[in-house]
This record gives structure tokens, C-alpha cells and sequence, in this order.
């Protein structure tokens, strides 16, 4: 008996018992719901992040730029503009992704 034998019979004994789901491969209504919460209070908190960032960076380069001195903000607030750019972006991306890339499947319908 070779190892992959034994691992079939060990997992073909053991998973025989454990009962197949009925719900038609959709998600509970109220976990749903929850879930969309969630992301929406992500993204916004995402959001709120980014222009406090924005808005800190900026701070920061008037105050450099009174005092005369000379630092890279600009490294700085292009880091905080990609980051609010992957914060709009991800929502999308995501939603394409479990959308079968924006078309549904006829089963779906």
C-alpha cells in the first residue's frame, strides 16, 4: 500500500459520513448584509485615512516650506495618493472578481 492509497482510504472513510449542504450555494441573507457592512466600513474608514493622510502631508510641507527647509513630502504624499488609489480601486476589482468578471453564469440568472 503506498502512501497516496492510504491517504485516499483514510479520507474516503473519514468524509463519507459528513452530509452534503442543501442551500443551493448561496450565502445566508443576514450574512450577507453583515458582510456588505463591514466592507463599506472599511472602505470608509480607508477613505477617511487617506485624506487625513493628504491632509497631514500637506501640513507638513507648509510648515517645512516656511521654515526654509527642504524635505521629500513629495516621496511622501505620492505614497499617500497610491494608497488612496488602492482603497477606490479595491472595491471594484474585488466585485469584478466575484462577478465571473461582470457577466453572470446562466445558472446565476
Amino acid at each position: 500500500m503506498t502512501l497516496s492509497d492510504l491517504r485516499y482510504t483514510v479520507t474516503t472513510g473519514l468524509l463519507s459520513d459528513v452530509p452534503k449542504p442543501t442551500g443551493g450555494g448561496k450565502a445566508p441573507p443576514e450574512l450577507v448584509k453583515f458582510v456588505e457592512l463591514g466592507l463599506n466600513l472599511i472602505a470608509w474608514a480607508g477613505t477617511a485615512a487617506g485624506v487625513c493622510g493628504v491632509l497631514v502631508t500637506g501640513t507638513m510641507m507648509a510648515i517645512s516650506h516656511k521654515r526654509g527647509e527642504s524635505s521629500e513630502h513629495m516621496s511622501r504624499l505620492g505614497m499617500v495618493l497610491g494608497g488612496c488609489i488602492l482603497v477606490a480601486v479595491a472595491g471594484p476589482v474585488i466585485g469584478w472578481f466575484f462577478t465571473n468578471g461582470g457577466t453572470e453564469t446562466p445558472a446565476a440568472k
